[in-house]
């Protein structure tokens, strides 16, 4: 049974408010959990690696939810995030033959 066109954009519609409201309660939990300085810092990462600022971000919000932090994250703690995150690099030697 196919739907009305009227009944797909209002289901449409609806999938895009929630979509909205979450990330705007996201975006709240995290102007709280977050100082200033760390959310700069997470702003910037974000323009270049999305996919790492949003790791790092739902870190943050399940240590919130759990119970586990207890204050704000700082800028140097987000650094922490980052190097945790980074896969060890190999080292290359050159041998001259």
């Amino acid at each position: 049974m196919a739907e009305s066109p009227d009944n797909i954009k209002e289901l449409e519609s609806s999938q895009a408010k929630t979509v909205d409201s979450q990330k705007a309660m996201r975006e709240q939990m995290l102007k709280v959990l977050l100082t200033s300085e760390a959310r700069e810092r997470l702003y910037k990462i974000r323009m270049v690696k999305p996919d790492t600022a949003k790791i790092i971000e739902d870190n943050i919000i399940q240590l919130a939810s759990s119970g586990r932090l207890k204050k704000a994250i700082t800028d140097k703690e987000i650094k922490e995030f980052l190097t945790s995150m980074q896969q060890p690099q190999k080292d290359f030697k050159i041998r001259w033959a």
